[in-house]
């Protein structure tokens, strides 16, 4: 166990260090500058956004939360596969068409976007806090995968997940996007490296496949549970078809997911990016695998806390000195996400609370400052999350930011292209959107902890009265009153004749590329 722990702590720190080093890598002029500081000076090619980008949606979530669920409920967890791979496709024109208009008008964050799009200061409120509030349980899920990696190496107490919290809090403060973007490159080969490892020498251990899935077969058989299995039946075929198209919807509605695409130097990087990024659904799929591997190899979770499956199963497998690189490869997984999701929270709070109502003629310098205290702030939101929420799975901590987050789609998404929907509409679907998905997500319990509110994100179908067992992923069905209310909402709008915020795009804006003189004269302007 020391020599796992030695490891995990050198290269954690060695990691660390990089963070702290990346202010001057690719030195900015000044990185007391948001743009610079939040968004990386707007200038990173091809290969830094491949991994920026996937070391952003490629989370403790995959590595940790993913498995967990396979091993508890079985193929219900691999909605992730489709999920990551529909997503791209979906969100192909849309992130170039936002990256466009945001290079044009200089904007940072979703909620700039939709202050531009639809002349609205409390719609584009409405969307910063949706982000703020939907990062923090994503971000939460970052913490918990490093304390089940500091579980299973023997690691007690809180004072070791604070070390690490305060360790990530200060290295992004000082380096801002630049040391997630840099740590990136470690965090992927790392992972790279223990899931290719794992997916040969575990199953060689266990028997080979076949038994990892009559192991994973005969768990599920032994249980009463009417959803779990390795294949799909009646009670669950809804929930992961909504479940995974839900997802596919929130991912690039994350303000994270924004952040990595927007610090993109031109439109022909995200398509790149966007075409290659689905090669990481392979790895995906051999990662949640580990949940039946946990299975066939007898492992218990540490108490009642399944996210510990995988490393015990590191624990049990690898020689000691490979499962502090295994352990070490989760946790700074579990870094480089929560850095970006902590950045692009703090510029959301920034640009859209701080300048719009607190301090207008914030400048530049003033508003980097502020950025780098908020991105504190939300760290320890994120605590409260996971102290306040109980979920079954660690995996629902990312699937409630999810209801929450999905109800920016209509403003953000679909107002991209076009001007149909009124401001007053969307607000309208906003606020339906979000009370049906807040209410759904009260009433779903957790059945482990015989928790009453807050346990998950299925909601069983039989509350709305029907007669059936099947569940569906909450968001899926908020976003369906969002979107019949912003509809509604928008017609009345028109019949009155409620007047229309000013658009302060242009159609051209939204095909504009780094070639565009617009985007080259806002650069030179920004760097003066």
């Amino acid at each position: 166990m020391s020599t796992e722990i030695v490891v995990f702590a050198v290269l954690f720190l060695v990691v660390s260090g990089m963070g702290f080093v990346a202010a001057r890598w690719r030195r900015a002029n000044d990185l007391a500058s948001l743009h610079e500081w939040g968004l990386g000076g707007r200038s990173f090619g091809s290969w830094i956004t491949w991994f920026l980008v996937g070391g952003d949606l490629y989370t403790a979530y995959t590595f940790v939360a993913v498995p967990a669920l396979l091993f508890g409920a079985g193929a219900t967890g691999f909605f992730a596969l489709p999920y990551t791979v529909v997503t791209y496709p979906l969100v192909f024109l849309v992130m170039i068409r936002l990256w466009s208009v945001s290079h044009v008008h200089g904007l940072v964050t979703p909620a700039d976007f939709v202050r531009a799009r639809f002349g609205s200061p409390t719609l584009a409120l409405l969307v910063a806090i949706t982000g703020i509030v939907a990062t923090m349980p994503y971000i939460a899920l970052q913490l918990v995968g490093i304390e089940a990696v500091l579980k299973t190496m023997g690691v007690r107490g809180d004072l070791p997940l604070i070390i690490a919290f305060a360790i990530l809090a200060a290295y992004t403060y000082q380096s801002g996007l630049r040391a997630p973007a840099l740590i990136a490159f470690v965090k992927d080969s790392l992972i790279y490296l223990v899931i290719l490892v794992a997916v040969i020498y575990i199953p060689s251990k266990l028997g080979g496949w076949g038994a990892i899935f009559d192991a994973a077969q005969a768990k599920f058989d032994a249980t009463p549970a009417p959803g779990d299995g390795i294949l799909l039946n009646s009670n669950n075929q809804l929930q992961y078809v909504t479940l995974a198209l839900g997802s596919a919807m929130a991912l690039f509605l994350y303000p994270h997911s924004v952040t990595g695409v927007l610090a993109a130097k031109g439109r022909d990087v995200i398509k790149r990016n966007m075409s290659a990024l689905p090669a990481y659904s392979l790895l995906l799929g051999l990662i949640a695998l580990l949940g039946y591997m946990a299975i066939a190899a007898g492992i218990k979770p540490i108490g009642t806390d399944v996210n510990t499956v995988v490393p015990q199963l590191f624990d049990t497998m690898f020689p000691d000195w490979f499962a502090g690189v295994a352990f070490a490869a989760i946790g700074i997984g579990a870094l480089v996400p929560a850095a970006i999701m902590s950045i692009a929270a703090a510029n959301l709070f920034t640009r859209n609370i701080y300048r719009e109502y607190i301090r207008p003629d914030a400048t530049d310098a003033q508003e980097a400052s502020v950025s780098k205290i908020a991105s504190l702030v939300v760290k320890v939101g994120a605590v409260l999350c996971i102290l306040l929420i109980d979920p079954q799975f660690s995996i629902d901590l990312q699937l409630i930011g999810g209801v929450i987050i999905l109800q920016t789609l209509p403003s953000v998404a679909l107002g991209l292209f076009g001007r149909w929907f009124h401001r007053a509409g969307l607000i309208a679907g906003w606020v339906a959107g979000m009370g049906a998905g807040l209410v759904m997500l009260y009433n779903i319990a957790n059945p482990a902890t015989k928790h009453a509110h807050f346990g998950g994100s299925a909601f069983p179908l039989e509350k709305l009265g029907l007669d059936t067992k099947m569940t569906v992923y909450a968001g899926f069905l908020a976003l369906a009153v969002n979107l019949i209310v912003a509809v509604l909402g928008t017609l009345l709008a028109r019949a009155v004749k409620m007047a229309e915020g000013p658009d302060t795009t242009r159609p051209e804006d939204y095909v504009a590329d780094r070639e565009d003189p617009r985007v080259h004269d806002l650069e030179v302007a920004g760097s003066s």
